[in-house]
C-alpha cells in the first residue's frame, strides 16, 4: 500500500511541482528522508487527488494558506512556480495574494509579492496590468 500511495504522490508531485518538487524531497534525503516520503506519500498521494477542488483552486488555496501564514518564502517559491505550472496566471496569483491582505496584513502579502516576484522573474513572465 505504501508504494502505491508513493508512486501515486510522485506522479501527482512532478504534475504540480515538477522539478521544484523533485529538488525539496532530494534535498531532504540526507537528513530526513522520512520527512520527503511522508511529504509524497501524504501530501501528493493522499491529500492533492482528492476530489472537489481543482488543482488551480489547490494552488490558490496553498499560497493563500503560506502567506498568511508567514515565514513560508521557500515553500512559497515552489507553490508559486506550482501554480503557474498547473495554469493559472500571475495576476491570479497576485489577487490571491492581495486577497490575504485583510486576513494577514501588509507584512505578509508583500513578503509574499515579493516571491512571486522573484518566481515571475525568474521564469521571465510578464505580469499583465
Amino acid at each position: 500500500m505504501a508504494n502505491e500511495r508513493f508512486e501515486r504522490g510522485w506522479a501527482k508531485l512532478m504534475e504540480v511541482d515538477g522539478e521544484g518538487g523533485q529538488r525539496v524531497i532530494d534535498s531532504l534525503q540526507d537528513i530526513a528522508p522520512d520527512l520527503g516520503s511522508y511529504i509524497v506519500e501524504f501530501v501528493f498521494g493522499e491529500i492533492y487527488p482528492r476530489q472537489g477542488l481543482d488543482l488551480k483552486q489547490r494552488q490558490l488555496v496553498t499560497i493563500a494558506s503560506l502567506a498568511t501564514q508567514g515565514g513560508c518564502e521557500p515553500q512559497l517559491h515552489v507553490h508559486i512556480n506550482a501554480a503557474l505550472n498547473v495554469g493559472l496566471t500571475p495576476k491570479e496569483v497576485i489577487e490571491a495574494i492581495t486577497h490575504c491582505v485583510p486576513y494577514a496584513g501588509f507584512p505578509r502579502a508583500l513578503n509574499a509579492i515579493f516571491v512571486a516576484k522573484r518566481v515571475f522573474a525568474e521564469r521571465n513572465v510578464q505580469v499583465a496590468n
